[in-house]
């Protein structure tokens, strides 16, 4: 299976951005975010889908005791808004910058509906990566839901070998080269970054991970 983010290898941004496509280039800008700036909130229309040319934002929203729930964090080459495809017209999340340059690419749902109609092998890599992605958050849900911390840790380093993992033949390893901070991660499965550290550590004692601020190393995979 394709890696949840990318589809067919190619990257997200290269595929649907309108600078790709004529008829769409010229009136086409894109939008700059300082780090906490909102692109979107909850209750906010919902007429777009943005595509991240740099940069990192979170995807998230807020529970009725008013705690933060991260429920993604996105890097380049990467979509979200998606649902306003489905026909979503109000946002049931929010979407904030976590860089102070990041970069985003708005197109307008007529527009991608546009493009969708008039070509049926973008038709389908956009409902397979919705899919994909919905999959992948309710999996999510549910470790968030039954397993315990160290689980969910185990669960997600899983995800981001899919991701963003490669095999080193020398040692057998799987090297992860990441974007994600601590703080990310932490909040991804729903845990403090102390806890977080705890765990981290137990398994690098055991041998089972070795880990530094770019990069995660699963011990013998092969």
């Amino acid at each position: 299976m394709s890696a949840i983010w990318y589809f067919e290898d190619e990257n997200l941004f290269q595929v649907l951005c309108p600078h790709k496509f004529k008829a769409y280039k010229k009136n086409h800008d894109f939008d700059e975010y300082r780090k906490n700036d909102y692109i979107y909130f909850e209750e906010d229309s919902a007429n777009k889908v943005y595509l991240i040319e740099k940069g990192k934002v979170k995807i998230g929203y807020y529970s009725e005791d008013g705690q933060e729930v991260i429920k993604a964090i996105l890097t380049r080459g990467e979509i979200f808004g998606e649902k306003a495809i489905l026909g979503e017209d109000r946002r049931t999340e929010f979407a904030q910058s976590v860089d102070n340059r990041t970069s985003i690419c708005p197109v307008g749902v007529q527009t991608m509906h546009d493009l969708m109609r008039d070509n049926q092998s973008f038709s389908l890599k956009i409902y397979k990566f919705i899919g994909l992605r919905f999959r992948r958050l309710e999996r999510r849900l549910q470790l968030l839901l039954f397993k315990d911390t160290k689980t969910r840790l185990l669960e997600f380093l899983n995800e981001l070998k899919e991701d963003y993992g490669y095999c080193c033949p020398n040692t057998g390893d799987m090297v992860i080269q990441h974007p994600y901070t601590q703080k990310d991660i932490a909040n991804l499965i729903g845990t403090s970054r102390p806890t977080l550290n705890i765990i981290l550590n137990e398994l690098k004692e055991s041998n089972i991970i070795d880990f530094d601020r770019k990069q995660i190393r699963l011990r013998n995979v092969a």
